[in-house]
């Protein structure tokens, strides 16, 4: 859930819960690794802070995929309701 009065979310968080990860040590090995840029950026930190509009680019096993933020998700949900979170742009 994002922290209680801001407007962000750890990257590690949103990783898992818009459901390109399982658990939060998969989604900060995932960026440990160099596997995540944020806005064209590099990060190797997990706690790095997401918000609306921001674009994510993410080396997972099945392919690149860039997203941009939608909405900031309390929860995992279902698949159907992450991928509200953000819209794929290429």
């Amino acid at each position: 859930m994002a922290e209680p009065g801001t407007d962000w979310l750890r990257l590690d968080k949103f990783l898992v819960f818009a459901r390109f990860c399982k658990t939060r040590a998969v989604a900060e090995a995932l960026v440990e690794k160099g596997a995540v840029r944020i806005n064209r950026q590099p990060t190797d930190k997990a706690h790095a802070r997401l918000r609306p509009g921001d674009v994510l680019t993410l080396a997972l096993p099945q392919g690149v995929k860039v997203v941009e933020i939608l909405l900031l998700p309390e929860r995992r949900a279902a698949a159907t309701s992450a991928r509200q979170s953000y819209r794929e742009i290429g």
